[in-house]
């Protein structure tokens, strides 16, 4: 690699790491305005806000990068323009497609901290964001298990193995002990529904009495159970895509898939997923055009009004292509892949017509 190379590379990459910062700085801005409203539901306080921000960083980073690297390339690569670098370049024998090759490299620096963030760390700390906001906002203590999900109320242990698609829950387990913490009670029902208002129906349900002297035993095909616990708090026990790495929405899909139960919408999340690092290259190509040619003597301002610009029109045409793609149940990996391929060969097309 030659020193011009190394130039382009590690101008564009510092370009669009400070546009990353500033993005996501601003993005957790407009957060903690919306967070705001909440502040003192339950325990949900300043310091739980903050570290909601912290913890839903990696998964926004995540989803900012490719409008970074976009952001990035066309300030950093316009000003090389404007400065007569890249004529300089051409006039040196150095092709059009010499410098894309090299703003490329700096986009796959970029695509591999997006790949380490999306599936090392931003998964796991967005369900831990979750059960933070959720535990404190419904003053509740959540622990997740490979035995489902344990909450507890006062001198009771509640423990859900199952959320069904519908929002009820399956598999309910609760104990309560006394001040001794002796139990006194364990109960367990197959079915649990929600009627508001602290109000639960348990079906199908058998209780264990436990006295000193003898456990007495009882089962109700209905029984009712009052609880503070909110159905919300119970919501972090769903699957979200977004609280799943990819191997985990492969595997969750396969799960789908085996019980014969709709995966679609998560198979579009993985397939989104798993493009949206390498959308990267294809803001990085839309750049191009940009400030080599049409976008030359265009000033920093307009050009970051010209980023904005197309990135949040990409973005709301790649959520609308995904809407449109589950309501008439095309294929989800074509509604992934749909938008990128269009934008990235306009873009080609329009560099070599160019150049």
């Amino acid at each position: 690699m030659n020193v011009l190379s190394y130039y382009i590379i590690r101008e564009v990459t510092k370009g669009a790491l400070l546009a990353l910062l500033l993005l996501l700085t601003l993005f957790n801005l407009f957060t903690f305005s919306d967070e705001l409203k909440d502040l003192g539901n339950g325990n949900y306080g300043l310091k739980q806000v903050l570290w909601y921000l912290v913890l839903t960083s990696p998964r926004v980073t995540f989803e900012l990068i490719p409008s970074a690297a976009l952001l990035g390339s066309l300030f950093v690569v316009g000003a090389m323009a404007n400065n007569r670098e890249i004529v300089a370049m051409r006039a040196a024998g150095f092709s059009t497609f010499w410098i894309i090759r090299n703003i490329m490299l700096a986009g796959l620096i970029l695509v591999v901290l997006a790949v380490a963030i999306g599936e090392l760390v931003a998964p796991a700390s967005e369900r831990t964001a979750q059960v933070l906001k959720t535990t404190a906002q419904n003053n509740g203590v959540v622990l997740r298990s490979q035995y489902g999900m344990w909450l507890r109320e006062g001198n009771r242990f509640i423990n859900v193995r199952k959320i069904l698609d519908d929002g009820s829950l399956g598999d309910v387990r609760i104990f309560e002990i006394d001040e001794q913490h002796r139990l006194i009670s364990a109960t367990r029902a197959a079915h649990g529904i929600f009627l508001g208002e602290q109000r639960w129906t348990l079906q199908n349900a058998a209780v264990s009495i436990f006295n000193p002297d003898r456990v007495d035993a009882k089962s109700q095909a209905e029984m009712p159970w009052q609880s503070g616990i909110d159905a919300d708090l119970l919501k972090v026990a769903v699957v979200n895509s977004d609280n799943l790495s990819l191997y985990d929405l492969y595997m969750y899909i396969d799960f789908l898939n085996a019980n014969q139960q709709k995966a679609q919408r998560y198979e579009l999340a993985f397939w989104s997923r798993l493009i949206n690092p390498w959308v990267t290259f294809v803001m990085l190509m839309v750049s191009v055009p940009l400030v080599i040619g049409i976008g030359r003597g265009i000033g920093a301002g307009g050009r970051i009004t010209l980023g904005v610009l197309i990135g949040m029109t990409f973005n709301i045409l790649d959520r609308i292509v995904g809407h449109m793609g589950l309501i008439y149940d095309v294929n989800p990996m074509l509604i992934a892949v749909m938008p990128s391929l269009t934008v990235f060969l306009i873009a080609t097309a329009t560099v070599w017509r160019l150049s």
